[in-house]
């Protein structure tokens, strides 16, 4: 039977996503693609995939699930791995852990982070939709079917057993504290709004609201007033972009937004700080800080270096403690009999 893990609760909302579905826009097929692209690479980094693999991506309760192949090596990002059966330590983020054929684990809630992730070393054996293996569910594309995963769905994986090595973990745990401020390059319908807008969007103080989810994040605060209709021709909008429909409450646009929109966009989150808003979680605070296109390459281009160094500095991490279920039957471990009146 081919390899996979058995999903026995799936968490809140867990799909198989990778870094994206790029060149298809034009089409009307959205990026889709992890929420925080830093840990899914980070955690491939850790299990010795190449980054752009495709793992697993929970939104704050992660899955319980039961392998159903010879060994398997595992890591996670922004949540530790845990085990219902009393056999294991829990594993922390950033490292690796090989399990064999019917263990069972449960990998806890992202710490710090709206989202998690689960890489499988090899990877997940489902086929590419126009490149990639992100889930869309609104458009029901990649992944497994489309669709978040549901108990008792079998993962399929590509190899059946854990390559004979030692286990890794990242050299020291990565920062991911979210910045002061998301930075932004203005526009690129700026002139929409009047200069108290733009002034309000760099100096005032934001909240995520309660709706939030992989398409975009509704953000509370200040107003941000138009300077007159709020109605423009549909244009296509990026990952990042902030656009501010009528009522001046501002949507941060995340992973699966839509590929065109007709409201104006004050701004855009730069590339460089999208893993930290797709780590944003309802009641988290928000501000931002305008900076040019030039800067905006450079930051790109330092997180791009840094990833890389993280990777290039995996260390051996030693293996898990265990219990040695054998040895601990064969021991008296009762010492004495107290009746319950002494």
């Amino acid at each position: 039977m081919t390899a996979a893990l058995i999903v026995t609760e799936p968490g809140l909302h867990t799909t198989v996503q990778d870094l994206g579905r790029f060149g298809y826009q034009a089409m009307g097929v959205p990026v889709a693609g992890a929420l925080d692209p830093v840990a899914l690479r980070l955690a491939n980094s850790v299990v010795g995939n190449p980054q752009p693999a495709a793992a697993l991506e929970f939104l704050y309760t992660g899955p319980t699930l039961e392998v159903a192949a010879a060994s398997v090596r595992i890591a996670a990002a922004h949540a530790q791995i845990e085990f219902p059966v009393v056999s294991r330590e829990a594993i922390p983020s950033w490292q690796s852990v090989t399990l064999e054929r019917g263990d069972r684990l449960r990998v806890g809630a992202p710490a710090g982070s709206a989202c998690g992730y689960l890489a499988v070393e090899g990877g997940i054996d489902l086929p590419p939709v126009l490149g990639s293996r992100s889930t869309h569910c609104r458009s029901n594309i990649g992944g497994l079917d489309g669709r978040a995963l549901a108990p008792g769905d079998r993962l399929p994986l590509l190899q059946n057993a854990a390559e004979a090595r030692g286990e890794s973990r990242l050299g020291a745990p990565p920062n991911m504290t979210p910045p002061e401020r998301l930075r932004v390059v203005l526009g690129p319908q700026e002139t929409c709004f009047t200069e108290e807008a733009l002034a309000a969007l760099v100096t005032g103080a934001f909240r995520v609201s309660k709706q939030a989810d992989r398409m975009g994040l509704r953000l509370d605060g200040p107003r941000l007033n138009h300077r007159g209709g709020y109605n423009i021709v549909s244009d296509g909008v990026v990952t990042g972009a902030i656009q501010v429909p009528g009522s001046g409450r501002p949507i941060l646009l995340l992973a699966d937004h839509q590929t065109t929109g007709g409201y104006p966009k004050i701004a855009t989150v730069i590339s460089a700080d999208l893993p930290a808003a797709g780590r944003l979680k309802p009641g988290d605070s928000v501000r931002f800080a305008a900076v040019s296109v030039e800067a905006a390459e450079e930051a790109s281009r330092r997180l791009d270096k840094s990833i890389a160094q993280q990777a290039a500095d995996l260390v051996a991490a030693g293996p898990a403690a265990s219990l040695d279920q054998a040895a601990l039957y064969s021991e008296n471990l009762v010492s004495g009999v107290v009746n319950a009146v002494e």
